[in-house]
């Protein structure tokens, strides 16, 4: 497949394939995209879909030698003295990497301080209130290892999602083959020579928090 030109590229030609599967899927929806670099991708699609746009957070546990490399991921569900975290692992990365319990522990604590941290600025108790009973879009630029959106998924039924759509232009034909709790998965490519997700985008710079925050206005979610 040829390379999309960036993340808003990506999401449009997304956005166009569900369009003709929207028909199938309850009332109310809503698209969501996991931060950073899935809100740009999930504004694209939520514009086509003609639904509300939120984020959901979710941080991948990086191995510590290869930090791109995904042993897991940590998300976050509820707020406030409500809130509690979500925690996927990759036994088999884990394994392979040889990774201690001193330091799952400390990545650990280190990204839920992110999670915790992105969750206030965009998840409000309005945002996640809108996945009650939806049918919810959740869309991210690519599928690597599958705990990042294997972790949203599950935030999202803990939010009460009455069905879960993943979707993203690119995907590892493995991390598909091993993904479950969804109701249905699109992806526009699932390449045999599948890399990394930044290698099927001209432009993968990252995402800023500023670009998040102007794509799920009215502003910052404070």
């Amino acid at each position: 497949m040829e390379p999309f030109r960036d993340r808003a590229h990506a999401g449009r030609l997304l956005g166009e394939t569900l369009q003709h599967r929207r028909a199938s899927w309850p009332e109310p929806l809503v698209v969501v995209g996991i931060p950073r670099g899935g809100v740009p991708v999930a504004a694209e699609v939520a514009a086509r879909l003609a639904a509300p746009l939120e984020a959901v957070v979710v941080r991948k546990l990086g191995v510590p030698a290869q930090p791109e490399l995904a042993m897991g991921a940590v998300g976050q569900t509820g707020s406030g003295s409500g809130a509690h975290a979500v925690v996927v692992w990759n036994d088999d990365v884990i394994e392979a990497a040889h990774v201690d319990e001193a330091e799952l522990a400390a990545i650990v604590a280190r990204e839920s301080a992110e999670v915790e941290r992105r969750a206030a600025r965009w998840r409000t108790d309005a945002s996640a209130g809108a996945i009650l009973d939806a049918a919810v879009v959740l869309v991210d630029d690519g599928i690597a290892t599958g705990a990042t959106v294997a972790a949203a998924g599950r935030v999202l039924r803990a939010l009460g999602a009455a069905r879960v759509v993943l979707a993203a232009p690119v995907a590892s034909p493995q991390a598909l083959a091993e993904l479950d709790g969804f109701d249905e998965v699109v992806v526009l490519s699932a390449p045999i020579g599948f890399s990394a997700v930044g290698s099927w985008y001209l432009d993968f710079a990252q995402t800023p928090d500023e670009e998040v925050d102007a794509l799920l206005q009215p502003g910052p979610r404070d």
